[in-house]
């Protein structure tokens, strides 16, 4: 066989597979077009196909050759076989019937399908009211007057299974924004299955909405959906964000702690909050232990600032609740830890001489609550007086520097761990050297 011929046929043969694995059933004769959905490759299926009606309904498959079986609820080892009529390439049903599986083999290879008669599982909705005796803080109950269960289908080894009608929840709550750090109303749309026990339910909404139950899937398809609204909801269920913002100080001689909030102290902290819209109770709360069991402060500002002064770990959080209590939440719990103390005094400089690098006087200092600094000259007479452990001496007296040699401080401060110092010692001053050079003309 001449290899053109050979390669026309394989070609042609690879194309009759593909056909024959992607043929499905052709359902005609409904008064609304069948819907075809993919079956979960667990059934053995390969398509559910739902009709209106089965009434006129006709049903081929695009093979000749096709020999037909219908299977129930018990599945297709227990088919039957069912009569069908070649017409062209396409093999027909005879009498086909809604609520069944159908199995067609053609050139050795078996196909399943399932068809659903939507009649027999009418959809309606006639009224939807709001649950008050089962809605909770995360969970609002309506009760739906009404039909709308899963419709029924069977796997090819006769395990159930449930077609979701795809109903639609519309709603509106609240929704967090970083950026802008409110709580944003947004449009939602909960996906259910259906509704067996004449009830539904959905996370519980931030604020006043309505709801609004549309559907089913098929009926959308065929272009007539059903919805219904509800009376307006009151929220119940509570909400907060917060955020912690340091204020940022840049001394070059506080010895830094990276503890993340806190630090050296003391350290001013501004707490921001935002609630929703039946959050009616808000309060910080400032404890000494994570599960503020030991509040020693409360707040019922949404901002507020604090300056952390002890030394240890305070823990802030806000809490939230609506009207009656029934409903609380909490906020990110804050943990604030501030150092101990630490204060040491260097005993030489050199203002005036190399300036930027060893020009001023300064301590070295971590969380130091109370500081009083003065320095004295050897005559006793006062040169500076420092009220901040930040600040610095930078070696002058009434706008000169002062020359080289041994000065006195005398400090009093107090840090954060209630620790007391009272320090004296010496600062010596060491001055430029100037080297006076002269040229020798005779040389």
């Amino acid at each position: 066989m001449p290899s053109i011929i050979r390669n026309t046929l394989c070609l042609s043969m690879i194309a009759l597979a593909s056909q024959q694995a992607d043929a499905q059933l052709i359902i005609s004769g409904t008064a609304l077009p069948a819907i075809e959905i993919d079956a979960p490759g667990s059934t053995g299926l390969e398509k559910i196909y739902v009709v209106e009606s089965a009434d006129g309904m006709e049903v081929s498959y695009p093979a000749a050759d096709g020999q037909w079986q219908r299977f129930s609820a018990m599945g297709a080892a227990y088919g039957e076989a069912v009569a069908s009529t070649a017409s062209g390439n396409s093999s027909i049903l005879s009498r086909p019937e809604g609520n069944v599986g159908y199995a067609v083999t053609s050139e050795g290879k078996t196909h399943y399908y399932w068809i659903v008669n939507y009649s027999a599982y009418p959809f309606a909705l006639r009224d939807l009211k709001l649950n008050p005796a089962d809605t909770d803080c995360g969970t609002t109950w309506l009760d739906v007057d009404g039909e709308g269960e899963r419709i029924p289908y069977y796997s090819i080894n006769g395990v159930p299974q449930w077609l979701s009608r795809e109903l639609r929840l519309s709603y509106t709550t609240l929704e967090f924004d970083e950026e802008t750090f409110q709580y944003q109303p947004v449009e939602t749309t909960e996906t259910l299955d259906g509704f067996t026990d004449e009830t539904i339910q959905c996370p519980s909404p931030l604020c006043q909405t309505d709801f609004t139950l549309s559907g089913d899937r098929f009926q959308r398809l065929w272009g007539r959906e059903e919805s219904i609204v509800s009376p307006t909801y009151d929220p119940i269920a509570v909400g907060v964000q917060t955020r912690a913002t340091q204020a940022a100080r840049d001394n070059d001689n506080e010895v830094k702690v990276d503890t993340g909030l806190g630090g050296s102290g003391p350290v001013d902290i501004t707490f921001e909050a935002t609630v929703t819209d039946a959050t009616i109770f808000h309060e910080w709360e400032l404890g000494y232990d994570a599960d503020f069991q030991q509040v020693f402060m409360r707040s019922r500002d949404l901002d507020f600032s604090y300056t952390f002064r002890e030394q240890g770990t305070i823990y802030v959080r806000m809490v939230g609740a609506n009207s009656d209590g029934s409903c609380e939440t909490y906020g990110d719990t804050y943990e604030v830890f501030i150092g101990e103390s630490q204060l040491k005094c260097p005993n030489a400089f050199s203002p005036g001489s190399t300036p930027g690098i060893n020009d001023e006087w300064k301590v070295s200092y971590k969380s130091i609550t109370e500081f009083e600094c003065h320095i004295f000259d050897r005559h006793g007479r006062q040169l500076a007086h420092l009220t901040d452990p930040s600040q610095g001496w930078d070696g002058k007296r009434g706008g000169k520097t002062v020359g080289p040699g041994v000065y006195f401080y005398v400090i009093r401060a107090k840090g954060t761990d209630g620790k007391k110092y009272n320090l004296k010692g010496n600062i010596n001053v060491v001055g430029h050297k100037q080297t006076n050079r002269t040229s020798n003309a005779t040389e």
